[in-house]
């Protein structure tokens, strides 16, 4: 067996920079697209028959919604989400303690106090358990990650947000193409938010995306998001006080262009993730998350590894991580802790979003022990790698055995 290439020795997975696509990926279509909108001077999505619309409509139907509100980005689009439910001021929104600091921000944004929950340290989603148990009179809504595009668990959700009248919002950053028994993500709840942001399956730099299959809720949005414009009324008609959370006409006609790559590239990491799985598994000590019969399709952002340092004589992640990069593996820690941990959340970094008579929750001290079981262990691969197939998940199984032969060389 060669020594491992933290040593000195091969890399395992050299041949990944072959099989895996840089990314983003673009062609001359790509380009075409984008010029055909530059010359056309409508920049804007100020007319009827727009690229947004357009996009919006070939985003919503894939996605198996009613209504699809393009918008700049990710983080507004839970804003415009938020305050298209009716979340305000002084009210509360559930959110998992382990995902991207937006989910929680958005809600600090609206002025509304973000409520951690615990996650199911063995999917990555928010627990409904936790939920309920932080459920009071305050609370508003909720939102669900689709962490690493592992949908949540409607089935237990679901029946506690309608017994408590709650809204569910589904961010759905990681989650393209994700199917829950058969159904895609986003508009299962009452809205779902996308990004589109450069390191997401479907992207233009920068971008997001609204669902619902809600009329009224859809008809608030566009309003909203259009700083309170009715699209075909005068053009300074301003029926409503918002912001303006508009995507442009550029990065429509590149996400129109992109949308052809979608449906194929989200088969493909499926498949390439569950033969993944299945080969992990055999190793021992890094496990994928738990497959689940009723989770129907994985868009992925992250493949999600496991690891059990005991199954490696105690190696260290810290380590694994840095043979496993070695090897020609690049494998990460996704977003390195819970959210509560994050010095944004220390109460003296509180001061400017919350008034001081506002109980607000003491972050600092809080401690879930899913969430922090899950941040122990978790170890993530780029979905991009996902899309080399069966060959690029057999070189991170032979990078991963490699490790786990050789380790003796590391804990010398």
């Amino acid at each position: 067996m060669a020594r491992l290439a933290l040593m000195g020795g091969p890399r395992e997975a050299e041949r990944l920079k072959e099989l895996v696509p840089p990314w983003p990926i673009y062609d001359e279509e790509d380009e075409k697209a984008v010029v055909e909108v530059v010359r056309s001077r409508r920049w804007c999505r100020l007319y009827p028959g727009s690229k947004a619309e357009v996009f919006e409509r070939m985003f919503s139907e894939y996605h198996q919604a009613k209504y699809g509100i393009a918008v700049a980005n990710g983080t507004v689009a839970l804003e415009l989400a938020l305050k298209t439910v009716g979340v305000g001021i002084g009210d509360k929104v559930i959110v998992p303690a382990v995902t991207f600091i937006a989910t929680a921000s958005a809600v600090s944004e609206v002025g509304a106090i973000p409520v951690f929950a615990d996650i199911d340290p063995e999917t990555a989603t928010i627990s409904a358990k936790s939920i309920e148990e932080n459920i009071d009179k305050k609370t508003k809504a909720v939102i669900g990650v689709h962490y690493a595009g592992y949908p949540i668990n409607f089935d237990e959700i679901l029946p506690i947000v309608e017994e408590y009248d709650l809204a569910l919002i589904e961010d759905a950053a990681h989650a393209h193409g994700s199917e829950w028994r058969g159904r895609k993500v986003g508009a299962i709840g009452d809205m779902g938010g996308f990004s589109l942001q450069e390191s997401k399956t479907l992207t233009a730099g920068e971008g997001g995306i609204v669902l619902t299959n809600y009329d009224e809720l859809a008809e608030r949005a566009r309003l909203i998001h259009n700083i309170g414009r009715v699209l075909g009324k005068p053009g300074y008609m301003h029926f409503i006080l918002s912001s303006n959370y508009r995507l442009s006409e550029i990065q429509a006609g590149l996400l129109i262009s992109q949308m052809r790559r979608l449906r194929g590239h989200v088969e493909l990491k499926h498949d390439t993730g569950e033969y993944l799985a299945s080969k992990l598994r055999k190793i021992g000590g890094v496990e994928p998350l738990k497959r689940d019969p009723r989770v129907t399709k994985r868009g992925y952002y992250f493949f999600v590894i496991r690891y059990y340092p005991e199954e490696f004589q105690g190696l260290p992640k810290k380590t694994f991580i840095e043979a496993l990069n070695a090897e020609g593996v690049p494998a990460g820690t996704g977003y390195g802790m819970p959210l509560y941990k994050q010095p944004a959340f220390k109460r003296e970094n509180l001061r400017e979003i919350f008034p001081e008579n506002w109980k607000i929750p003491d972050y600092e001290n809080l401690s879930l022990l899913g969430a922090e079981e899950y941040c122990r262990r978790e170890i993530t691969l780029p979905h991009q790698i996902l899309l080399g197939g069966r060959e690029a998940a057999d070189l991170v199984v032979a990078a991963i055995e490699k490790i786990k032969k050789n380790v003796d060389e590391l804990l010398k």
